[in-house]
């Protein structure tokens, strides 16, 4: 029995031993790594380093949206012994109630969010309190379990200004609109990783640390004037106030460059409270909301006709206020009788029959090819979230209506930066330049990088350029549409635009698009701005709206930017055939005079 016994103990020790072999080979060599793997998890913790997101600034340096460092305060509901008397330190510190702390501090959770964003003054506050109430204190019954986590919020510091362009950062961390969705890629930074001993931590130097640094995001440049966009701003905030309409655009463009001075929108909302912000109003229209122009796509037409040779700024056309094609009758705005109108005056009163008619000495192929020119039916690619290349359809889908429609600015749309970037492709001399709102970045040590040269094309000739331009004019001069955006000491050329809004909820028409575009000084163009009203309530005339807001800005821009007073006077063409007649009878005489006195000078 002894030996029987001595055998099963030997046996038992043997298996125990095979057991333990097999657990060494399997521990030290054939799962070794995951082994390792899962040891160094258990011996060790990983935190996050948040990488700041970088600036976003206008052309001179005026910081629009930053990075600030921020505070959330987080829980360990299980170390928390006393939630109800805890909720009642912290509350007067973070402006929460007691009750909602109560919540957040109750329960079995390791990681609850108490508060988020508080600042570094009111941990420090809420640390001492902490301390004061634990002294003395059983430590069965002290309040723990509360600690901070570092991080970054974006502030805007102008609050609402350039909202709708900038966009907002999201809890996330993610941009959530404008320039901060688009341009996410390049602010966003690279966040390290902190990586410590257990039972250590940030603050024990004995413990082993491995750290891989955050790297901070680059920053932005935009070709935005602070300034500009203010005075924009605070022009067309009071013209949505007057006329309740769903949203009035307006956007600087310096016509040399491309360069958009600024892009605004009212109404407006603070990023900095984004949340509690219409989804409406977080859209930017000039990019995003496409319209048919209405009349300021007349200009087109007209620059087709010039540069196509088949008028004059002189030619004088037969203009009734109503005509009939197609078996539509097109009308003037107003009821009129039958003008004597030159193609200057048809610009400057704004005629849709009289376009109709220079329009229809070219094909509709011709007219179509100019429209693509000037960018219509293209996109702009200005790192706008949503952007619209707006409509138009090829020839072969036109309707026997369709041309005499597009002649006068309807049957295609187009959103606020494309109408805009026509008028400045006629103020550059015919040079179409690609509109641009990014100068370039800047890297975390402060290297600028500018962005690349926009393209550049001719779109029509200087001369007519020239000669367009001073069409333009007569808009703003005595008998054109437009005599409110004049700006005493410059000339002013533009055009009015008034269009019925199509509206896709009830697919008609209804309502109107309401706008001015024009740019100053003529002779010299450095400014362009064009102002889009969607929808106003009463009076929808483009001059009476836009003209005074135009007028207003665009003096504060000549002035800020200290640019002369126009040198020489316009010699205006003349608007009708009557006035065409008396500028050839004047003429005649002046040489007259002139022959006069060149021949007794020879006698003497």
């Amino acid at each position: 029995m002894a030996q029987g016994r001595l055998r099963v103990a030997l046996l038992l020790v043997g298996i125990l031993f095979m057991a333990f072999f097999v657990r060494l080979i399997d521990v030290q060599a054939v799962n070794a790594k995951s082994y390792a793997e899962r040891a160094t998890r258990e011996l060790t913790k990983t935190a996050k380093l948040l990488a700041p997101r970088g600036e976003i600034t206008d052309r001179n340096g005026n910081v629009l949206a930053r990075s600030v460092e921020s505070i959330d305060l987080v829980v360990d509901q299980n170390l928390v012994n006393k939630p109800k008397r805890a909720a009642e330190i912290i509350a007067p510190i973070i402006g929460k109630s007691p009750s909602y702390l109560q919540s957040r501090l109750t329960g079995t959770r390791k990681f609850v969010y108490v508060a988020r964003d508080i600042t570094p003054a009111q941990w420090t506050q809420l640390k001492a309190a902490i301390a004061e109430e634990n002294q003395g204190g059983k430590l069965s019954e002290r309040i723990g379990g509360l600690f901070s986590e570092r991080g970054f919020r974006r502030d805007y510091p102008e609050k609402f200004l350039a909202a709708s362009l900038l966009g907002f950062v999201n809890s996330a961390g993610i941009g959530g609109g404008g320039m901060e969705a688009s341009l996410n890629h390049i602010l966003a930074g690279k966040d390290g990783i902190f990586t410590y001993e257990n039972g250590g931590g940030p603050s024990i130097p004995s413990s082993r640390q491995t750290l891989v640094p955050p790297k901070a995001g680059k920053s932005v440049r935009l070709t935005i004037d602070r300034d500009l966009q203010w005075a924009a701003e605070e022009a067309i905030n009071e013209l949505a106030k007057q006329t309740q309409a769903s949203s009035v655009s307006a956007v600087i463009i310096d016509p040399r460059t491309g360069e958009i001075l600024a892009l605004a929108t009212a109404p407006g909302f603070d990023p900095n409270n984004f949340s509690r912000t219409k989804a409406s109003l977080l859209q930017v229209p000039s990019v995003q909301e496409v319209y048919e122009p209405g009349s300021t796509g007349k200009v087109m037409t007209m620059a087709a006709a010039l540069e196509e040779k088949v008028v004059t700024p002189t030619s004088v056309f037969r203009t009734p206020d109503k005509l009939k094609r197609a078996g539509k009758a097109f009308k003037d705005h107003d009821k009129h009788p039958v003008w004597n109108l030159t193609a200057t005056g048809i610009i400057a009163k704004s005629s849709n029959v009289g376009t109709i008619k220079i329009a229809e000495r070219m094909s509709e192929q011709t007219l179509y090819s100019y429209l693509k020119k000037f960018g219509i039916g293209e996109g702009i690619d200005l790192n706008l979230p949503a952007e619209t290349a707006g409509i138009l359809h090829p020839v072969e889908k036109w309707s026997r209506t369709t041309f005499p429609t597009v002649a006068f600015g309807q049957g295609y749309s187009v959103n606020t930066i494309q109408a805009t970037n026509v008028f400045a492709t006629i103020a550059n001399s015919g040079v179409r330049i690609a509109p641009t709102l990014v100068a370039g970045t800047s890297d975390s040590a402060g290297h600028y990088t500018a962005s690349p040269r926009p393209e550049s094309r001719r779109v029509i000739s200087q001369d007519v350029a020239a000669q367009l331009s001073a069409m333009l004019e007569s808009v703003t001069q005595e008998g054109g549409t437009a005599t409110k955006a004049a700006i005493p000491g410059y000339r002013v050329a533009g055009k009015t635009g008034t269009a019925q809004r199509y509206d896709s909820k009830c697919g008609c028409y209804r309502g109107y698009t309401s706008s001015f575009i024009g740019y100053a000084p003529a002779d010299n163009p450095r400014f362009v701005m064009s102002i889009t009203v969607q929808n106003p309530v009463g009076i929808h005339w483009g001059g009476y709206l836009g003209g005074p807001v135009f007028k207003s800005v665009v003096s504060y821009a000549l002035k800020n930017y200290r640019v002369p007073p126009t040198g020489d006077e316009l010699v205006p063409f003349p608007l009708d055939k009557a006035m065409l007649k008396k500028q050839i009878k004047e003429e005649k005489q002046r040489k007259e005079r002139e022959d006069k006195i060149s021949a007794a000078l020879e006698k003497r």
